[in-house]
């Protein structure tokens, strides 16, 4: 038995004649499809190396620059499913006819591996010998990054080779070698500078943050009121969520148009704790509504503190230290933590009458994007990439390449607005990418390596590639510079690595111009702009001609999926029980590109029913030998209608696939595969297909057999780049021992057209009708009805109508005796007519 149809509610039969059964035996053996049966076809994709990537191919290179996979602990779905959705846009544009580049990629570098490290063995990074710490940095990621690509190659994410030659890892010598070399390129243009500067600084990753890594949280706070004396006036109020900083205390701002400080313009007032002298100045930056309206202008409280300190030249007070406590500056509160300082320093307030009241209030946080905890201004040296002096050419850029979907542009062009400062680049850890530069122990300048050969430098442990210093021309030797990159220096220049930038110049020249960005919208500020930034610095070009921005995986409450969160389940169990082809259409069903897909295993097991429905409508089309070659136009009307509703199928899908947003296609095929061809096409045709009594002439069951498999091919092709492995393994049963991905996707056929296709609606409901009227009627849906009268506008079905109901007699007109009973369509002003069969009686 196939079992097919939900329209009718039932099960195919095949218990025909034994000759029937014996003539028509399922080419598809197997009465099941599985998860399992996935893994089979792996095996055979790695052996025909279907996905290879042939650079000296003579088609358009298409190159698919992915995010490459932080490998911070285990995978979990959400990452999965994006990948998926990665992979369906590979596929897609190969099965377009383009040679794609789409390298697997890992991302080694960084701080989460670090803080792991000392968490789970209890290392100090800066106290442990550093080539210890950064051996122990990488067993831990290789332990990760073997899980992580079992998990790609499981889902079917079609990379062209697992194998590590024509793959990368930003921590190998070779990626870090080209991340130094740019790095060197933008030096010698003076796009480099070194300055002593209040940057953002988190306390648990230990370093400097650009402002892209900075997110911000509503958090509850106390809001403090304070008197600060001024002679010879009332006393000036003060409302502060930070009173650990008074000792860094620069100036009072009074907003110039707020009358309770009228005459307070140009006095001084004095600091209580500390006893320091400030001056109170009228500026636009108090906020009248806010607290008192009186503003306690620190230095390094925020970025806007920052700002004023330098607008009117105000004494710099370090108050808070790199490692989170209050330095000397802060009296006898040096070496308490922020929050023991304030605790206090509250305490002393109120002892001495000074705090007057206090507020519960929510209080907007920068927060550091990885860690989650609260940052600090801290003034460091620092390295920095000249930014803000691009974003007017980064802007046209922003504005002129394809996005999808076209709102998340605004995402980009919001962030490019918000640049105002530099990029600091240099970064106070280990395990990164080393800075390839080194101090002339003569002059102290820095000095980098001339351009040139590609080599991997770490100058922390190794001699410069010069002896002479070419500033002072000194020889004494060298200290090499300790710190690392930003990790985004190194992922910014993915989408150049991976078309061989300085190191295949055939397959650059043939590639650069052709990558599509592909990534989510939380890293939109972060490495899609720093890789604009830098492929325009280099090469004064765009990086990408088009981008892709993806929506989060969250959870069913909303909840963004994350490690951190504990809200993401392992996958394992998932692609056990349901399949990857299952999960891989969930997250393109589930939602349209752009919009967060909400997890859900009982969608996901709803979904997995559809693979099955697939394999079962294959499996009733391999029983029937496909007529190859049979024209458009030989084909019986009923057939033509087949193929000319698969066409106008092809035709809706194709926009939307144009634009790389898969849901509505998948949604369309998922729909004409299930609800049409299996609930009305199979179930109408199969009498013809079988001609069990010879009803049908031998060429009328060939162009059904025909109309079937075309119908199928279809469908196939149109899934194969969402659900490639069901896809696979019924195109190379049945139409291609090689298979269906490098077939090509559908396209419309201008042939297969047919003016039936305007009753198509009616003659699904004509078919739900007689369902309905044997259910309510008690009858089998394989019980034959006597006599039915139907509109005369589906007068070329009749043969298979009559096949499929089993309709004695068929009339096109309404009946004029008694004896039937009136059936009204649903979404239709149209009605058939029934006649009742005739009561068998006992004994007759």
């Amino acid at each position: 038995m196939v079992r097919l149809g939900s329209g009718p509610c039932r099960a195919l039969s095949l218990s025909r004649s034994p000759s029937v059964l014996s003539k028509y035996v399922p080419r598809i053996t197997s009465n099941r499809w599985t998860p399992d049966d996935e893994a089979v076809l792996l095996e055979d994709w790695f052996k025909d190396n279907v996905y290879a990537f042939d650079s000296k191919s003579r088609k358009k290179i298409y190159s698919v620059d992915t995010p490459p996979p932080y490998l911070s602990g285990h995978v979990h779905i959400g990452q999965l499913l994006h990948y998926t959705q990665i992979d369906t846009i590979a596929r897609y544009r190969r099965m377009q006819g383009l040679e794609v580049n789409f390298p697997l990629g890992i991302d080694r570098n960084g701080l989460p591996v670090e803080l792991r490290v000392e968490k789970e063995f209890g290392m100090n990074m800066h106290t442990t010998p550093r080539a210890e710490f950064v051996q122990k940095c990488k067993e831990q990621l290789d332990l990760y990054e073997d899980e992580v690509v079992e998990s790609f190659k499981r889902m079917g994410i079609g990379f062209n080779t697992y194998d590590d030659q024509g793959s990368y890892r930003t921590d190998s010598p070779e990626y870090r070698a080209v991340t130094q070399a740019t790095f060197i390129g933008l030096w010698n243009q003076g796009l480099v500078y070194s300055d002593y500067r209040p940057n953002n600084w988190c306390f648990e990753c230990g370093t400097t943050i650009a402002d892209a890594e900075v997110e911000y949280d509503e958090r509850p706070a106390t809001l403090n009121y304070l008197y600060f004396q001024v002679d010879g006036m009332d006393p000036i109020k003060i409302a502060t969520t930070r009173p650990e900083l008074l000792c860094a205390c620069g100036a009072v701002f009074v907003h110039p148009a707020d009358e309770r400080y009228h005459g307070y313009g140009g006095k001084k007032a004095r600091v209580p704790i500390f006893n320091l002298e400030v001056p109170i100045i009228e500026s636009a930056t108090a906020q009248i509504e806010f607290g008192t309206g009186a503003l306690m202008v620190c230095s390094y409280g925020d970025m806007a503190d920052v700002m004023a300190f330098r607008d009117y030249a105000l004494k710099t007070i370090a108050a808070v230290s790199p490692d989170g406590k209050m330095t000397s500056a802060a009296g006898k509160y040096a070496g308490f933590t922020t929050e023991d300082a304030r605790r206090q320093i509250i305490e002393d307030l109120k002892a001495q009458g000074i705090l007057y009241k206090q507020e519960a209030i929510n209080q907007r946080v920068p927060i550091c994007w990885r860690s989650k905890t609260p940052i600090e201004f801290i003034a460091m040296d620092e390295y920095y990439l000249r930014q803000a002096e691009f974003t007017e050419a980064l802007m046209k850029i922003a504005r002129e390449t394809k996005f999808y979907p076209e709102s998340h542009r605004q995402i980009l062009i919001d962030w490019i607005n918000r640049v105002t400062v530099d990029w600091p680049v240099s970064r106070r850890r280990y395990y990164g990418t080393e800075m390839p530069i080194w101090y002339c122990n003569a002059c102290g300048k820095p000095v980098v390596p001339e351009p040139g050969e590609l080599k991997y430098y770490q100058p922390w442990r190794e001699d410069p590639p010069f002896s002479k210093c070419p500033k002072c021309g000194g020889q004494k030797g060298f200290k090499g510079e300790d710190r690392t990159f930003d990790t985004w220096m190194d992922s910014s220049i993915s989408g150049l690595q991976i078309i061989g930038y300085m190191r295949d110049q055939a397959l650059f020249k043939k590639a650069f111009g052709r990558v599509i960005r592909t990534q989510g919208k939380d890293i939109v500020r972060t490495w899609l702009f720093y890789s604009l930034l830098r492929t325009y610095q280099l090469l004064k070009k765009p990086a990408f001609n088009e981008i892709w921005v993806s929506g989060h995986v969250v959870d069913e409450k909303g909840e963004k999926m994350s490690k951190s969160k504990g809200n993401s389940p392992p996958p394992g169990p998932f692609i056990s029980k349901y399949g990857a082809d299952a999960m891989r259409l969930f997250g393109v069903l589930e939602a349209g590109l752009g919009s967060d897909v909400r997890f859900s295993e009982d969608r996901l097991s709803g979904v997995s029913k559809f693979m099955t429905k697939l394999w079962n409508i294959g499996r009733f089309v391999s029983m029937f030998s496909f007529p190859e070659g049979i024209p458009f136009e030989e084909l019986t009307p009923v057939d033509q209608w087949v193929l000319a509703e698969a066409n106008k199928m092809v035709e809706g899908i194709a926009p939307d696939c144009e634009l790389l947003d898969f849901h509505k296609p998948a949604t369309d095929v998922k729909t004409f595969a299930w609800s049409f061809l299996a609930d009305h096409v199979l179930e109408m045709l199969k009498g013809r297909c079988f001609n069990s009594e010879n009803q049908f002439t031998p060429d009328e069951q060939r162009s059904a057999w025909f109309a079937l498999h075309e119908a199928l091919r279809t469908v196939l092709k149109a899934l194969a780049p969402v659900t490639p492995f069901i896809t696979d393994r019924i195109y190379r049963d049945l139409y291609n021992k090689k298979g269906v991905h490098r077939e090509r996707f559908p396209v419309p056929d201008n042939d297969w057209q047919s003016p039936l296709t305007k009753h198509t609606n009616l003659l699904l409901q004509t078919n739900a009708g007689f369902w309905k009227f044997k259910r309510d009627n008690g009858l089998s849906l394989r019980q034959g009805i006597p006599e039915a009268c139907i509109s005369g506008k589906l007068k070329p079905w009749a043969k298979d109508l009559q096949a499929m109901h089993g309709i004695g007699k068929l009339r096109f007109t309404k009946p004029k005796g008694g004896g039937f009973v009136e059936v009204s369509l649903s979404e239709s002003d149209e009605v058939i007519y029934v006649r009742l069969p005739q009561p068998t009686t006992s004994g007759s």
